[in-house]
This record gives C-alpha cells, structure tokens and sequence, in this order.
C-alpha cells in the first residue's frame, strides 16, 4: 500500500512539473531552429553510430 502512494506522490510530482516547464517555455523566446539542430545533430551519431558499428556503446 505505501507504494501505491509514493507512485502516485512521484507521478503528481512529475505531473506538476511538467505543466510548470511547458508554461515557461511558452512564455520564453526559444531559439527552435537552433534545439531541433541539437537534436537531429544527436540522432544522426546514434544512428551513424548503429549502422557503422564505431563507437558503440
């Protein structure tokens, strides 16, 4: 039983603190093109890095 609660404690915490992160950057000025750069960057040596088989984790 008291890990029902501390899961549900945990998932409301989360919860909250998403919703807080997503009205920050609403209001924010994010530079987009420059974050979704980053993340391509990041998905293309993953995948470079699957398919060549260099560097493998």
């Amino acid at each position: 039983m008291i890990r029902f609660v501390v899961i549900a404690l945990i998932v409301i915490v989360a919860w909250i603190v998403i919703l807080k992160l997503t009205r920050e950057i609403r209001t924010a000025n994010v530079d987009w093109k420059g974050w979704a750069f980053i993340a391509g960057f990041i998905a293309l040596a993953f995948y470079l890095s699957h398919v060549t088989g260099i560097g493998g984790f």
